[in-house]
């Protein structure tokens, strides 16, 4: 049984990635966070409820400082199990400005855990709301009198739906899931000119894998991937490694696959620390070194998260590493 499950979680991080292997490289949608295996809810409603404890979370990310019009993106998120730890629930908030765009997304999960081998396989279901909006005043207009930006604001408010499916065990999880099923016309001037242009919320997966190794009594090591993947698109791959001193100081270190096929091959370098401040309190700060060609114009990107789990006792017995 021992060597069928480390047979499982081997063989978990080899197929994603080859399915990273044998796609190509190009930008995402979706908004990214080098903290992203603290920050699952967002991409997978089949992780509400694996906490085993209710928990609220806030990540903000300032990406690309210096170069105007960069995206900034905040999200905020709680999840709970229900029904003796079978069922779980979530709620998340995402808010994402890029340029003179704004974009406000909620999520409802829920998710049925099925107790399988020595873990637990989640199902995972999300309804989606989102409000994307341009405030075309803070456009800058290369071509004066331009008729596609005649309108002071502009938005459209569009429901989705997601799916997703996650697996753990006290030190393994793997994952994937879909956030948006829906592939919802974003085209804000059909109402005002002509256009042959189509916008579209395009489907995006993600898979997500990490182990924990145990060195010592004090030394943890947690490796983690995730893949994000849009068909004739996006593809973007995170590699991380996570040293766990304590279980009170986590300190990371990751490479972001992607950027510029001219410069290179890797997007950024990104490092963070965190600290568990109590059983129950977390809070950490990450820094992205940009490796493309825009890294001239941009003093990196930061990212600050906080984490606050309880139970009925006010406190967690452990951290979660997961």
């Amino acid at each position: 049984m021992k060597l069928k499950i480390q047979f499982t979680k081997y063989l978990s991080l080899v197929i994603l990635i080859s399915l990273y292997s044998s796609i190509g490289l190009q930008a995402q949608q979706d908004a990214q966070f080098t903290q992203f295996m603290f920050n699952k809810l967002t991409f997978n409603p089949a992780y509400a409820g694996s906490t085993l404890a209710p928990c609220l979370s806030a990540i903000h990310r300032q990406q690309w400082v210096g170069l105007e019009g960069a995206p900034v993106t905040s999200a905020f998120s709680f999840n709970t199990p229900l029904a003796k730890d079978r069922v779980g629930m979530g709620l998340s908030f995402i808010h994402d400005q890029i340029g003179p765009t704004r974009d406000w997304s909620a999520r409802m999960a829920y998710s049925y855990r099925i107790p399988v081998e020595e873990g637990t396989l989640s199902i995972g279901l999300q309804g989606v709301l989102r409000q994307y909006r341009v405030v075309w005043n803070d456009a800058v207009l290369t071509h004066r009198g331009d008729n596609s930006v005649m309108m002071a604001e502009n938005s459209r408010l569009l429901p989705n739906a997601g799916i997703g499916v996650y697996y753990e065990q006290k030190d393994f999880y793997v994952g994937i899931s879909m956030p948006h099923i829906l592939e919802n016309d974003l085209d804000l001037l059909e109402d005002f000119v002509s256009t042959d242009i189509t916008s579209l919320e395009n489907q995006h997966i993600f898979g997500m894998v990490g182990v924990l190794i145990d060195v010592s009594n004090d030394i943890k090591l947690k490796p983690a991937a995730m893949i994000k993947y849009v068909q004739n698109a996006p593809v973007d791959m995170d590699l991380n490694l996570t040293a766990i001193l304590k279980n009170d100081l986590w300190l990371g270190a990751s490479y972001r696959f992607g950027g510029s096929k001219v410069e290179g091959f890797g997007e950024s370098v990104d490092v963070f620390l965190q600290y568990q401040i109590t059983n129950a309190l977390r809070i950490g700060a990450a820094y992205d070194f940009t490796l493309s060609e825009i890294r001239s114009q941009t003093s990196g990107t930061y990212e600050f998260y906080v984490t606050y789990c309880l139970k009925n006792t006010g406190r967690i017995s452990n951290p979660r590493f997961f």
